[in-house]
């Protein structure tokens, strides 16, 4: 659940009641609005940041309780380093920053969107917007008791202050269905594995409906009437019936190719009859991180009319290990005709994603393929939770990654493909076997399992989000489990590359 509030922009004022937070730079100098608006208290800011040996360097921060000169209760004053050096995403982290410094009992703050040459650019003020409102998120619906200093205020108001309001609200607008992307895919990780099933996930994705995305749900008939048997293998051992769900949204030319997108939804994964030691096992719960980035990216590319024809696609199964289910050794015919041997059950998101790639490929022909998973562990023992890693086969959809990752802050890490990590997957029994067998390489061999069900024209990027997706670092924009990774990233890619 979002955090209850409400964001808006205003005109240069200092408030009312409430915090008031504004920005200097290395030397503690203000922009004329911001100078104008702390009138008197301009002098008490200077004598508390000699105390406290404030200089306006970027990340500390300079606070004050009920300010002589001022109607709000407390200042805020962060600095910005040079602010002559501030990239875009500064802006989003600053705005993240100033909204951490709003305590969760106070109902007003205004945050004054200048620097010291001058009010920030409609775009900036924008991001900063953008990043006080991926700060305020909180998932708390299933706490019913708090200790009275925990509760936060019932409604939060919290008025980003500009040159000019309308230019800033229309700058604003993409970004705000694109955080709104990021908060539902936030939400779909964090809720509980006995609320968020195969069937309740397909469920809220129809939701998009209403935005205009196009949604079909596949059954569990039209899973095997389809041949998708290395997904249905996953889920057969769960009493849930396992789905695949369709999403388009057609804002591009009529008739041209779709971007298509993958997901890996695995609503729970104890590992099967390879069955998870006991000890954080509750964390599979986010083990669909991939197909949440997917739901919320449509959501966020029907939100600002993206003009581009795009393809989401998740598979959602849970692995449980009853009766039922597929036993190492196991052999399953995908829906490409490729056989596979089972070797062990808790490789299991490749199966998905293998049968649900082939499925995009062959009916919508895509201009290309990204798929996302939390896949494997052997990724965070490679690139820890900085980095999410990066396989393809085309480097140009890889440069593109690579870059909208870094102007996002959704870093990405080219790792290798190669035969000689094929050999590895190759099997006695079948076309191939689903996991090398080896603690070396693990993230390179699942990788190589995808790509045999890419063909050979498709350009194809698989990111390993495993130590991004949930239960990542915490950030300025983040003080969630569940990330909402990708999904900034994967809007960006589209955004700069794929809209005309």
């Amino acid at each position: 659940m979002t955090d209850v509030l409400k964001l808006g922009f205003g005109p240069f004022a200092a408030p009312a009641r409430g915090t008031f937070i504004v920005f200097c730079d290395d030397g503690l100098k203000f922009g004329p609005a911001t100078r104008k608006a702390l009138g008197a208290a301009a002098d008490l800011v200077s004598r508390a940041a000699k105390a406290e040996a404030f200089t306006g360097k970027s990340g500390a921060a300079l606070e004050l309780v009920v300010p002589e000169g001022l109607k709000a209760s407390r200042l805020v004053v962060l600095g910005v380093g040079k602010a002559a050096d501030l990239k875009p995403r500064d802006f989003v982290k600053l705005g993240g920053v100033a909204m951490g410094k709003v305590r969760a009992k106070e109902a007003e703050a205004v945050v004054f969107a200048e620097l010291p040459s001058g009010p920030m650019k409609p775009e900036q003020a924008a991001e900063l917007a953008e990043g006080v409102r991926l700060r305020a998120y909180a998932f708390d619906r299933y706490k019913t008791k708090r200790k009275e200093d925990e509760k936060p205020a019932e409604k939060r108001t919290v008025t980003v202050a500009v040159g000019d309001v309308a230019t800033a609200r229309k700058a604003y607008a993409p970004r705000e269905a694109v955080v709104g992307g990021v908060l539902l895919a936030r939400d779909l990780v964090n809720e509980p594995a006995n609320v968020l099933f195969p069937e309740e996930f397909a469920r809220r994705a129809q939701a998009l409906k209403k935005s205009g995305v196009t949604v079909e749900v596949l059954n569990l008939a039209a899973l095997k009437k389809l041949g998708m048997n290395a997904l249905l293998g996953v889920g057969q051992g769960s009493t849930r019936e396992s789905r695949v769900v369709v999403m388009r949204w057609n804002g591009g030319r009529k008739g041209e190719a779709p971007v298509a997108f993958i997901g890996k939804g695995v609503c729970f994964d104890t590992g099967g009859i390879s069955i998870k030691p006991a000890a954080g096992m509750e964390d599979m719960k986010g083990d669909m991180g991939g197909a949440a980035c997917v739901t919320g990216l449509m959501q966020a590319l029907a939100g600002r009319k993206a003009k581009v024809n795009a393809v989401g696609i998740i598979g959602l199964v849970e692995n449980m290990p009853d009766g039922n289910a597929q036993r190492p050794g196991d052999i399953v015919k995908s829906m490409s005709g490729q056989t596979i041997e089972i070797i062990n059950t808790d490789a299991e998101g490749r199966l998905v994603l293998g049968d649900v790639i082939w499925y995009a490929q062959q009916r919508f022909k895509p201009k290309f393929i990204v798929d996302l998973a939390t896949l494997t562990g052997a990724i965070i023992v490679a690139l820890g939770q900085e980095y999410a890693g990066l396989f393809a086969n085309n480097d140009e959809l890889a440069e593109q990654l690579a870059k909208v990752g870094e102007a996002t802050g959704e870093k990405v890490w080219r790792m290798p493909l190669g035969p000689e990590y094929d050999k590895m997957i190759d099997s006695k029994f079948a076309d191939m076997k689903n996991t090398g067998g080896s603690r070396w390489g693990g993230a390179i061999t699942a990788a190589q399992f995808i790509k045999r069900f890419v063909d050979d024209k498709t350009p194809w990027a698989h990111l390993d989000i495993a130590g991004t997706g949930f239960d990542s670092r915490q950030s300025d924009i983040n003080k969630s489990w569940g990330s909402g990774w990708g999904v900034r990233m994967l809007d960006q890619l589209v955004a700069d590359y794929y809209e005309k």
